[in-house]
């Protein structure tokens, strides 16, 4: 097997498994389609020391802990702005909780002494032959890799280009998301506050960074939607619609949604791969095996690409085995981390206005509240391979 590893996707995943790659030897490309590191995004977390382990040893756990959010609390409002739930930090923080773009850059910065970055690029064709994939580019000449990894997210290219269209793996579960940056006109504090109406939330938080900024996080029940998810304006037009007439801040959010130069909108939604390669292309994190919004697929693409790195260091050339042993390690964890997932969308925008204020008034007992934090923490975990001692044996 040889060295040179081509990566889709620069977000979270694909960075992770390229730091592994190059501590092992390898040499991996990997190809963003943005022309830049993504910045923004919501706040991410980890759970459990299957996570905090593994960033312990990519060396980046104390960098993280400094830069860390400290937990997000959430309070809920009716239409008038009285509140109706607060919820604490430690409920959706995790152990640690970190911006989402500074996480990408953390990790992009550890892994670039070893890795090469094309970025505003993106895989047009793969062929596979006998000793490596012939890869065509849509600006780039056309290269040979020895290996090709997907790790370009929910809506994967390589997948799709590998193992079919995307109907055959990915399930919609009912809601859509979005996010972008507003000023902080309501000069919030920390944490957000969010109103419901059945089946919709609108909610906006200070940014982590910088107090005149703020974050906006809109979710609505919808049936599977045909658009152009390289369209703003499009995406904007949705969401508009969806939240059209509603009382609270939500017109001036709004208004903010139209200015926005940057907008993330996508449907929360799970993937479910059978086989996550085939040949010399493998899949990993959401590509195989994840969830848009409460599936700790942050989590679980930061481990698989330490445990796939690792899988193919130890392989003696033999690629096949690598993915395969890759697969049966991650496969169950995944799918236990996967299933947060299925309940995101109907936790934060109930379908009924009974369904609001049952939720409303359940987690306002603080007993029971106490109750879900306990259950949240115990996640899916993972008894990590421990390659570093594998490999020295091997050598010896």
């Amino acid at each position: 097997m040889g060295k040179n590893v081509l990566i889709s996707g620069a977000s979270i995943a694909g960075p992770a498994l390229a730091y592994w790659l190059g501590r092992y030897g390898f040499a991996p490309t990997v190809v963003e389609l943005a022309p830049a590191l993504r910045g923004g995004g919501q706040a991410v977390d980890f759970r459990s020391e299957t996570h905090l382990t593994v960033l312990e040893q990519m060396g980046v756990l104390a960098q993280l802990r400094r830069i860390q959010t400290g937990g997000t609390p959430m309070r809920f409002v009716d239409e008038r702005g009285r509140q109706l739930l607060s919820l604490p930090a430690e409920f959706a923080g995790g152990d640690v909780e970190v911006p989402r773009g500074d996480l990408a850059r953390v990790l992009y910065e550890h892994s670039l002494p070893h890795t090469e970055y094309l970025f505003g690029d993106s895989i047009s064709g793969l062929t596979e032959t006998t000793d490596g994939v012939q890869v065509t580019f849509r600006n780039s000449a056309p290269r040979e890799f020895d290996l090709v990894i997907g790790a370009d997210g929910l809506h994967s290219h390589v997948r799709r280009l590998t193992f079919g269209p995307e109907e055959k793996f990915v399930r919609h579960l009912g809601y859509y998301a979005a996010t972008w940056q507003l000023p902080n006109y309501l000069n919030l504090e920390r944490g957000s506050v969010g109103f419901n109406t059945p089946g919709r939330l609108a909610s906006v938080g200070r940014d982590h960074r910088d107090a005149a900024k703020a974050g906006a996080f809109f979710l609505f029940a919808a049936p599977q939607l045909t658009y152009d998810r390289h369209d703003p304006a499009q995406q904007k037009a949705l969401i508009g619609d969806a939240f059209a007439g509603l009382g609270w801040e939500v017109p001036r959010l709004l208004d903010s949604l139209r200015q926005a130069p940057e907008i993330y909108f996508d449907s929360i939604s799970r993937a479910d791969v059978r086989n996550w390669s085939k040949g010399r292309i493998c899949l990993v994190g959401d590509a195989a095996c994840g969830a848009t919004i409460g599936g700790m697929g942050t989590g679980t693409g930061v481990v698989a690409g330490y445990v796939l790195a690792g899988e193919l260091a130890l392989a003696g050339g033999d690629h096949r085995a690598a993915f395969t042993r890759y697969e049966n390690t991650m496969r169950a964890y995944a799918q236990g981390c996967q299933k947060g997932g299925d309940r995101t969308g109907k936790f934060l925008a109930p379908g009924t206005a009974t369904g609001i204020r049952i939720r409303n008034g359940l987690l306002g007992r603080r007993a029971l509240l106490n109750r879900m934090l306990k259950e949240g923490q115990k996640v899916s975990t993972l008894a990590l391979p421990d390659y570093r001692s594998a490999l020295i044996a091997a050598s010896e």
